[in-house]
C-alpha cells in the first residue's frame, strides 16, 4: 500500500513504497483520488502474492454507490429548500394563522417574505421571522 499523504499532512495509509500525494480541498477522498490509490496498490502489490481483484471492484462498486448516495442527498435537500420557498410565496397576501414563539395562536396577512440561511421567513401583520413550520392554517 502506498503511504498517502492529505492536503493537511496528516498519514492517511501507512507503508508502502511510493509518496502518492492527493489534494482533494475539502480533506475527503474523491473518486479520483480513490482510482489513484487503488491504482498505487496495485502497483505495489507483492507479485508472488497478488492481492485478490474482486476485492478491489467491490471497493468501487461501493464506493460509487456512496457517491450516488451522497448526490441525491444533496439533489433531495435542494429540491426541499425550493420547495420551501415557493410555498412560503405562494402565502404571499393570504390570511393565515400561527403559533408564535410565545405558544399563542395568532391570524394575519402574509406580507413579506424573507429567505435566509435557516429558511424563508414570513412578516405577517407586526411579526416577523415567522417559520413555515409555524403555520397551522392558511385561508
Amino acid at each position: 500500500m502506498a503511504n498517502v499523504t492529505g492536503t493537511t499532512g496528516t498519514q492517511l495509509a501507512p507503508t508502502g513504497t511510493t509518496g502518492a500525494t492527493f489534494s482533494n480541498p475539502s480533506d475527503n477522498l474523491g473518486e479520483n483520488d480513490f482510482l489513484k490509490l487503488m491504482m498505487d496498490q496495485l502497483k505495489n502489490q507483492d507479485p508472488l502474492n497478488p492481492s485478490d481483484p474482486t476485492q478491489y471492484m467491490s471497493e468501487l462498486a461501493s464506493f460509487s454507490s456512496l457517491e450516488q448516495q451522497t448526490q441525491i442527498a444533496s439533489s433531495t435537500a435542494s429540491t426541499a429548500t425550493q420547495q420551501a420557498s415557493s410555498s412560503a410565496l405562494g402565502l404571499l397576501g393570504h390570511t393565515v394563522s400561527y403559533k408564535t414563539s410565545d405558544g399563542v395562536t395568532q391570524t394575519g396577512t402574509v406580507s413579506k417574505v424573507d429567505f435566509t440561511q435557516n429558511g424563508p421567513s414570513l412578516t405577517i401583520g407586526t411579526d416577523t421571522g415567522i417559520s413555515l413550520g409555524s403555520i397551522l392554517e392558511a385561508s
